[in-house]
């Protein structure tokens, strides 16, 4: 190949090789890019053997580069290309589709409604990030309602009511109003005294499968045709806790011969003897059930939409039949798949979760290990990245897969212009150094000379990973050092300038002095790394998050002198 096929070559990489990374907001990828490369260069075809060693060369720079840097690059090789890649970017801008009749309501409020029977699994992200898109897209009103009133089978964790507040701070949304339902059950039962008033609810003692025969069967319970005095009395029992748990309910009186089974009078109240966490709410021992509960709450704090998963429709159906005793309109409902997240060896359920921790096989909702809006928020993924990865998956009704990747990808975007750069050795091997300059001097950041250069002392040897260290004879160049050749088993300084990287393929490494360095545990779900960092690496503020070069970012977690513990947050 004479040169200036080599020189094309390494030109059409680049494009390829720009266009690539921009596209997957990744870094570039040789296999990928061969393809289109040889497709669009058919004379680069006899040279096959040749072009991948270019190739290579090219990725490596690119990938160096900084977002804004390879956006100008590719705007001078290809200013179409990077229009191309803008113009896509305008069409995915509102990924949320318009709700429904918003001509109908003075003002949209929708709301968020967790159990508070833990912290939050990333999957919860996606009803905030959602609710709070769509806030912010109709200038409407964001409600928190904890659903509390089940003391016993998803029982509260008083710890989880202001976890979850912070979580939604955190993914940047400020809810305008908070509400818990286990404040409200006196207004459960004035409309449950309404209802039976009505003739819309009778108490029946039947035993669970005694009732299911019945309703399956489509023949009514014994007790639905009780006088209201009686119902009336018998709730009142109920209130007072008169009644153990199995003994009483409170049922909505529906059609018994409805096609759909679930919706045949339906359970508003039971007896729960289990007493409520919370002190306000200790005495309580009927509660109603989350289709009563939450279907009067919507009402009264008028809300306009409800996202509710695919899985939820008959809650909507259920509801239904108290909004019509009630002469009430019933919100816009929008419904939508599952979730699925993928990396974690750990299922994404609160229950799941919690018993892991019990069991000391997770050491905290933050541990690294864990699927949790705790542990991403510990490792330095900003809640904004996550924001926007859950507005992508739109508001599909089947199920979707949510790669942690395009977390990575918003966190990077955002991280990257503010992290300051250091050296992390892991597996170090000790090399003698022999010439060269007593200290390397490599920037903080490479596009921000004015933030100044760290300093990291050669003290006659260097610190190196051991899959970086050449075969003997070989160069290589130590970043914000120089060129060295491996000889005999030392590196001895060689003052080549840069073109040893840019023409000649020296690959650059990263390096820490031989004695000074800070040693770091960085936690990581696959298990804790170890390793030795530059020393000004000790200067890292805490919650700082930085990049250890060529390995990735981190979130600094602990500094003790001449320790640290550090987060792994992403490449």
């Amino acid at each position: 190949m004479d040169d200036d096929l080599r020189e094309r070559v390494r030109a059409e990489a680049e494009k390829h090789a720009l266009f690539n990374a921009l596209k997957h907001d990744s870094d570039a990828d040789v296999g990928a890019i061969m393809g289109p490369l040889m497709g669009d260069n058919p004379d680069f075809r006899p040279h096959g053997s040749e072009v991948p060693g270019i190739v290579g060369g090219v990725v490596s720079e690119v990938n160096g580069m900084s977002v804004d840097e390879k956006r100008e690059r590719l705007g001078e090789l290809a200013p179409e290309e990077l229009e191309e890649l803008d113009s896509e970017d305008e069409e995915d801008d509102q990924l949320l589709p318009d709700l429904p009749n918003v001509e109908a309501y003075d003002e949209i409020r929708m709301r968020v409604a967790p159990n508070p029977n833990g912290p939050w699994h990333i999957g919860h992200a996606r009803m905030p990030a959602v609710i709070g898109t769509y806030k912010e897209m109709y200038d409407g009103s964001f409600l928190v309602r904890f659903d509390d009133t089940d003391p016993e089978t998803k029982r509260p964790d008083l710890s989880a009511y202001d976890a979850i507040l912070e979580d939604i701070e955190y993914l940047g949304f400020e809810p305008d109003e908070v509400m818990k339902a286990s404040d409200r059950v006196e207004t459960y039962y004035d409309h449950a005294r309404e209802l039976i008033e009505m003739g819309g609810a009778y108490t029946c003692s039947c035993g669970g499968e005694e009732f299911s025969e019945l309703k399956n069967s489509g023949k009514p319970c014994p007790h639905r045709d009780k006088d209201t005095e009686t119902v009336i009395d018998e709730f009142e029992s109920m209130v007072d806790g008169d009644y153990s748990s199995g003994e009483m309910v409170l049922r909505v009186k529906t059609d018994i011969e409805h096609k759909n089974p679930a919706l045949r009078d339906w359970v508003a109240f039971r007896m729960v003897d289990t007493p409520h966490p919370r002190k306000e709410a200790e005495d309580y021992r009927a509660w109603p059930m989350l289709d009563f509960q939450s279907g009067v709450d919507d009402h009264l704090t008028g809300v306009t939409h409800i996202i509710r998963g695919i899985d939820l429709q008959d809650s909507a159906k259920r509801q239904q039949f108290v909004y019509d005793y009630f002469d009430w309109e019933y919100p816009e409902v929008l419904h939508w798949g599952h979730v699925q997240v993928d990396e974690y060896g750990v299922k994404m359920s609160t229950s799941t979760i919690k018993k892991l921790i019990e069991d000391g096989e997770l050491d905290g909702w933050d541990d690294p290990r864990a699927p949790t809006i705790q542990s991403l928020r510990r490792r330095g993924i900003h809640g904004s990245a996550i924001v926007d990865a859950m507005v992508g998956l739109g508001m599909s009704t089947s199920g979707v897969d949510l790669a942690m990747s395009t977390i990575y990808a918003n966190n990077r975007d955002i991280v990257d212009d503010a992290s300051d750069r250091y050296f992390l050795v892991r597996d170090g091997v000790e090399k003698a150094v022999v010439g060269g300059p007593e200290a390397g001097e490599p920037p903080l950041h490479p596009d921000h000379e004015e933030r100044g250069r760290r300093h990291i002392p050669v003290p006659g040897a260097v610190r190196v990973e051991s899959k970086d260290v050449p075969a003997n004879g070989e160069r290589i160049w130590l970043k914000g050092y120089g060129c060295v050749r491996h000889t005999r088993d030392a590196f001895e300084y060689t003052g080549d300038d840069i073109s040893a990287v840019r023409d000649e393929g020296v690959d650059v490494i990263h390096w820490v002095p031989a004695d000074d360095t800070v040693s770091v545990t960085m936690r990581r779900a696959e298990g804790d790394v170890t390793g030795e960092a530059e020393p000004d690496f000790a200067d890292a503020d805490v919650d700082e998050v930085v990049q250890f070069e060529r390995i990735g970012f981190v979130r600094v977690d602990e500094q003790n002198g001449d320790e640290s513990v550090v987060y792994w947050t992403h490449k």
